[in-house]
């Protein structure tokens, strides 16, 4: 029994041309390689004879511009905001929040949290560090989406631990003022 493909192609036969090329195809075809060969190296002899030691040149000042330009970011372009204008957008909600609850924690601060925030704190410029890191990371993988998530979901986990101490904080506050220890079961 045959397969589709081999049914396909008797049907598809007469749509392929098959006849065999006329005698001598083999040697016209090789002379015209040859002819056009020859033209081109008089159109490069001639024209590039001067050209080749200031395209060199060139060439070194390109490769030394680019790397300079991979190599030294701009404070301006770091982090999301070099990816695109929403990114931009989205590292400055994620900046603003962080700030915010900075903030908050910081007013929230008494001697009973104090352990506590600083704790926060430290794990807080573990993050920032490795959020650095991927900032160089974005630089040298040319917009890695896998980056952009993971810097994304660090600012996430920034957001996330500084409410978890602001919570914190919270039950601390409750557990002071409610006078459990009068209280009888």
């Amino acid at each position: 029994m045959k397969t589709n493909l081999e049914n396909w192609f008797e049907e598809q036969r007469d749509c392929f041309d098959i006849a065999e090329p006329g005698d001598g195809h083999e040697l016209r075809f090789l002379d015209k390689l040859k002819e056009r060969k020859k033209e081109e190296k008089v159109v490069t002899t001639r024209t590039l004879g001067w050209w080749k030691p200031l395209a060199a040149a060139a060439a070194i000042v390109l490769l030394v511009f680019a790397g300079y330009a991979t190599v030294k970011p701009t404070v301006s372009n770091v982090g999301l905001a070099a990816v695109s204008p929403e990114m931009a957008k989205t590292q400055d909600f994620f900046t603003k929040a962080i700030e915010e609850e900075l903030y908050n924690i910081n007013e929230a601060r008494t001697p009973q949290t104090q352990k506590l925030v600083e704790d926060a704190l430290v794990q807080l410029e573990i993050l920032e560090k490795d959020y650095n890191k991927l900032t160089n990371d974005l630089a040298t993988s040319g917009e890695d989406k896998r980056v952009i998530y993971a810097m994304i979901a660090n600012f996430q986990a920034r957001i996330d631990l500084l409410n978890t101490v602001l919570e914190e904080i919270e039950s601390i506050k409750k557990i002071k003022t409610n006078d459990y220890e009068d209280q009888l079961l």
